[in-house]
């Protein structure tokens, strides 16, 4: 074929008669030109073949990267290289290298006359001349070349580039792949060594430490703006301009917002809020520099924008939107600093925005609240209150007021003020149903479980803002229980619904969500094997040291005072509490206390106790569930009675034994009963949830 070609490149001018013998004369330019063209197009090839006999290239990998790369391979492959088909299957491949170069193939037609590597090559056949005649009739009938050299070196040319455009095509996609592979294994390692830092919890930061069951939640409240909070694109900065602009020319009291559907009805027409209006008269002629002030801060720039309002209070020390905005970039920048120094600050700002003559009465109202905000978040909760005191006497037609001072009353756990700062409310307002939920809250921890019923389930049916609280649902299921009603599980389930509950079971409020739940565990399933090993075997010293001290006195033992029983005695004497010791009583029991010292899981649960627990004939403990998901409960038997004593932990119920530990998740529904005909001992050990990171047990504040 090869032969073929060269012999197109002579013309009959050019041509030699060949000899007697039938060879050609030599040094003719045509065999200089088809000798140059076999050199180059097996250099190819062999290029080609080496890349395939040694496994140089994974040609599955490299197909498939080259199609991102919009290289078609097959295409080369088939196309380029399809003049070299030896085996005639339709494409090059190792079989076509192996007949090329002379190396044996496994195909049977092609071995007759294949010549290993080892033997010397075959001569190169010599062309007769009846070939010759016959290129030279079909020239003859072909338009003649203007440049014969021209035509030869051109096709010369085009056979080189089609061995170069292979190799590339080859080498291009294997160079690019590794290029990719490179890249991947540097994403990966980014990946791995960008560990997600874990998630602190909001309590952990300066906030009080309140029992779940004396802090309602305060109402949820939307702190107006002079602009609306909203992030925007850095491409849209112009567009922000433009529309601050448009704002600054139309009246700013007024908030529209736009509906996307069709007209709006009448009633959506009432419901629009008026915009706050926190500018005095004042405050809008430089209302072009309150705003690019504000600007900054709403981008998040909280340093920047705590300058400019800095600067803005020392250039017109009477303007009451400069100083509140101050007061905004403190509490931003006291959150981002995680300072209560700062925070501190911005309490003491806010008030003398509110304070400063001619101070609008929104502004006022925002900066009083947000005050009161960030007092009962540092725990200065009578301040907090003082605050509250305040706005109500300035808007005493403000029944949301009334109801965040009752709420500041619960935070004080002066549930008797509270009680009559609802019942004013619901006296001037029956419906308000924040007033009712809080008013029922307070009645069932009263222990007047039917009255608070109904005040629960109206508030919680009403919708109103700040009623969605798990601690409703809770304590409206609760008293339905207690008074034998079944519907309580209905309010659990919507409590579950709406993602207060972890399910209907575990109804814990302070939570780390993704920890494995079950109600019962065993020691090795905790990971505390060595710390229950420790409890069995020393289970005679614990409970001789608890007898001694019951013997003692019965004064040590506390009764339960969380309003969990329906009937009897129950007292505990507690060893730890919250993570910390309580020294008096380890003085009482101190090998008890000795052998606990060893475990950081119990003595460091901030979240748990370690306790004493004597329950006498007759009690029975209300179906309740504990406050957390974070602890798990151990109860080691002391003294258990041969029957009559049992507990309940979702659907199964268990009897303790003597030495052995019990280990159930408490913050599933448990409940107990005692009608043995003597008192039952145990010994509790709260122990940190095993997939608590160190980070968290650290962080997490204590209940």
């Amino acid at each position: 074929m090869a032969q073929k070609k060269n012999s197109k490149g002579q013309t009959k001018k050019d041509a030699k008669p060949a000899g007697k013998n039938g060879k050609k004369a030599e040094g003719s330019s045509g065999s200089s030109f088809f000798t140059w063209f076999m050199v180059l197009a097996l250099l190819g090839v062999w290029t080609s073949v080496a890349v395939v006999w040694f496994g140089l290239v994974d040609y599955d990998d490299v197909l498939a990267k080259a199609k991102e790369f919009r290289y078609n391979i097959s295409e080369v492959l088939q196309g380029k290289l399809g003049a070299y088909d030896a085996d005639g299957d339709g494409d090059f491949d190792v079989e076509d290298a192996k007949v090329l170069l002379g190396r044996c193939t496994d195909l049977p037609h092609l071995q007759k006359g294949c010549v290993w590597p080892s033997e010397p090559a075959v001569e190169e056949p010599d062309v007769s001349e009846e070939p010759v005649m016959e290129l030279e009739a079909e020239q003859e009938d072909a338009e003649p070349a203007e440049d014969e050299e021209e035509v030869d070196e051109e096709v010369l040319e085009e056979e080189e580039e089609v061995v170069e455009t292979e190799e590339a095509q080859v080498e291009e996609p294997v160079e690019v792949a590794e290029e990719l592979e490179e890249k991947e294994s540097q994403g990966e390692a980014q990946t791995v060594e960008v560990e997600p830092e874990p998630e602190a919890d909001p309590e952990a930061y300066a906030e009080p430490e309140v029992e779940p069951e004396v802090e309602p939640e305060v109402e949820p409240e939307v702190e107006p703006e002079v602009e609306p909070e909203v992030e925007v694109e850095p491409e849209a900065e112009a567009e922000l301009e433009a529309e601050v602009e448009l704002e600054t020319e139309a009246e700013p009291e007024l908030e529209v917002e736009a509906e996307p559907e069709a007209e709006p009805s009448s009633s959506s027409i009432s419901a629009k809020k008026k915009k706050p209006k926190l500018l005095n008269k004042f405050d809008k002629t430089i209302k072009a520099e309150i705003d690019a002030a504000e600007k900054l801060r709403k981008k998040g720039k909280v340093e920047d924008a705590m300058r400019a309002f800095e600067a803005l209070v020392e250039k017109y020390p009477g303007s009451p939107r400069c100083r509140y905005g101050k007061a905004q970039s403190e509490d931003d920048l006291a959150e981002k600093m995680r300072s209560n120094d700062i925070l501190q600050r911005a309490i003491n700002t806010y008030r003398e925005a509110a304070e400063l003559p001619g101070a609008p009465a929104d502004l006022v109202k925002i900066a009083l609240k947000r005050r009161a905000e960030r007092q009962q978040f540092l725990g200065r909760m009578r301040s907090a209150l003082a605050t509250l005191e305040k706005l109500v006497q300035i808007f005493p037609e403000d029944t949301s007021l009334k109801n965040d001072l009752g709420v500041g009353y619960l935070l004080l756990g002066d549930n008797k003020s509270a009680k009559k700062v609802y019942e004013k409310v619901l006296a001037e307002a029956p419906e308000d149903g924040f007033a009712k939920v809080h008013y029922g809250f307070i009645l069932k921890s009263e222990n007047k479980i039917a009255e608070s019923i109904p005040f629960l389930r109206e508030g919680l049916e009403s919708g109103d803002p700040g009623t969605d609280d798990g601690r409703f649902y809770f304590h409206l299921g609760d008293a339905l229980q207690r008074v034998g009603d079944d519907s309580a599980y209905k309010w659990y389930e919507l409590g579950h619904q709406r993602g207060h509950f972890a399910s209907v079971w575990q109804r814990s409020l302070y939570n780390v969500d993704g920890l494995r739940a079950q109600p019962w565990w065993t020691p090795k399933e905790t990971g505390y094997t060595d710390l229950v090993k420790t409890l069995e075997r020393n289970w005679r010293t614990i409970r001789d040291e608890a007898l001694a001290v019951m013997d003692a006195t019965s004064g040590l033992f506390l009764p339960e005072d969380e309003n969990l029983r329906e009937k009897g005695e129950w007292g505990q004497f507690t060893l730890w509490q919250q993570g910390r010791k309580v020294d008096k009583s380890c003085q009482s029991v101190p090998k008890t206390c000795a052998l606990m010292e060893r475990y950081p899981e119990a003595t460091g649960c901030k979240r748990g106790q370690i306790k004493y627990s004597v329950m006498h004939p007759g009690t029975h403990v209300w179906p309740h569930t504990g406050p957390t998901n974070c602890r798990l409960r151990m109860h080691l038997g002391l003294v258990i009675p041969s029957q009559g004593c049992r507990i309940r932990c979702t659907n199964e119920t268990r009897a303790w034994e003597e030495g052995k530990v019990l280990i159930f998740d408490d913050s599933f529904e448990h409940e107990v009963w005692q009608e043995a005909d003597r008192y039952r001992l145990i010994f509790i050990v709260d122990v940190w949830h095993p997939e608590l990171t160190q980070y968290q047990r650290k962080t997490l504040s204590p209940i």
